[in-house]
């Protein structure tokens, strides 16, 4: 037996049910189903931002909000103007849940808790009578006339008209593949450095201010960089993982990076402070006290990294070691050797070719009344909000189009 509905969604995460909701509120005639191919829904929801929902991002205006996206950018102008970070925070408000910016940008439910935006998307579709159905992974796509058959483990579905919100799902993509879409072939993106170094081996926890150029490349980031018990992480590291994902999948993630501590401190800025150190603080050891924006213990490891002893006194600095030092602030050499995944964020660089893809509609240019949502497009952002402001938004634009 055949279960009939107008419009099927495949995907029971952010991008999909945001779908939902927003093509039955337009139109309530329409008979809509979610197919989920867990037991559970909006399981990304659930652990995103660290269990409180990074849901946007406070960055209003559509030419600046595009520069997050390392695929996506040119796309997505038109796109944001529809549907932007504003749109977002009106929408969820009027769904009961409010938002709040942080220091960085980022926006959270203030709750805390992404809980509230699953129990807003679950009273949605409960109310608006859309169905949630999970463990329906989907085993094939046919088109049978003007219709779309879905088949899953244990039941065959018909609908006019097919979503694809399914995210980074390699089945559904060679699915795609068999429809003629080409698929780019997905990368790892948003993920940390793995570096085994003596002198952040104690450090684990330590934060600085940092500016991180990966050797031979163009790839250059700033940001808040932290150390980790397995190498480095933060969002200068997160920022270049984005920006870099094919060119470090490549290197098959062995690459030498270069660390300026001070940030956009140069070395002539450096070695005059230092000598004014030398001059003013000639009896004091060096060691001790970090003259910089760095905490103490980064500043020691730096110092013995230098060559310079525990007790040496800034009196005793020689050349060698003040250039030693220099270099160790502004221009730290760190070898690479592999990654890891950025908490439980996992974010690909590859999907569906945006060249197929109609970005007014977000319908297929190959194949009438079918339609994307969310990740599973070649679109990826970096951390804060901005994968699921892709998702809010080309959702919103799904269900506008049918």
């Amino acid at each position: 037996m055949n279960q009939n509905f107008d419009i099927i969604i495949v995907g029971g995460g952010a991008a999909g049910f945001f779908t939902a909701i927003n093509i039955v509120e337009k139109n309530p005639t329409l008979k809509v189903a979610i197919l989920e191919r867990g037991s559970e829904v909006l399981q990304k929801v659930r652990i995103s931002g660290g269990g409180r929902c990074n849901v946007t991002h406070a960055c209003f205006e559509p030419n600046e909000l595009v520069k997050f996206y390392p695929r996506g950018e040119k796309e997505l102008r038109g796109p944001f103007h529809q549907f932007g970070a504003g749109d977002t925070i009106e929408w969820f408000e009027k769904h009961g849940v409010a938002l709040k910016i942080e220091s960085d940008g980022r926006m959270f439910p203030v709750s805390n808790s992404s809980q509230t935006i699953i129990d807003c998307f679950l009273e949605a579709t409960k109310k608006l009578g859309i169905a949630v159905l999970t463990g329906q992974s989907v085993q094939s796509i046919f088109k049978q006339e003007a219709l779309w058959k879905i088949e899953t483990q244990t039941e065959n579905y018909l609908c006019e008209k097919l979503v694809l919100a399914t995210g980074s799902n390699p089945k559904v993509w060679d699915m795609l593949q068999n429809f003629g879409h080409a698929v780019i072939t997905p990368v790892p993106s948003l993920f940390t450095f793995n570096i085994k170094d003596v002198r952040i081996k104690e450090l684990s926890g330590v934060a600085a201010q940092a500016t991180v150029k990966v050797k031979d490349t163009k790839l250059i980031s700033s940001g808040p960089l932290l150390i980790t018990h397995w190498g480095m992480s933060g969002p200068a590291i997160l920022k270049l993982s984005a920006w870099g994902a094919r060119i470090l999948h490549d290197k098959n993630y062995q690459f030498t990076i270069f660390v300026n501590w001070l940030n956009d401190a140069d070395s002539e800025e450096v070695e005059k402070k230092l000598k004014d150190l030398k001059q003013e603080h000639a009896k004091k050891s060096v060691s001790k006290k970090s003259p910089f924006e760095l905490t103490n213990r980064l500043w020691e490891s730096l110092v013995i990294a230098s060559g310079i002893e525990a007790e040496t006194k800034w009196a005793d600095l020689s050349k060698i070691q003040l250039t030693n030092l220099i270099n160790q602030l502004v221009n730290g050499t760190f070898q690479v050797n592999g990654k890891s995944t950025f908490k439980e964020e996992f974010v690909t660089a590859g999907g569906i070719d945006l060249k197929e893809i109609n970005f007014k509609t977000m319908e297929s240019k190959l194949h009438k009344n079918l339609y994307f949502a969310g990740e599973i497009v070649n679109i990826d952002a970096i951390t804060g909000g901005f994968n699921f402001q892709n998702a809010w938004t080309s959702g919103f634009i799904v269900a506008n189009t049918i």
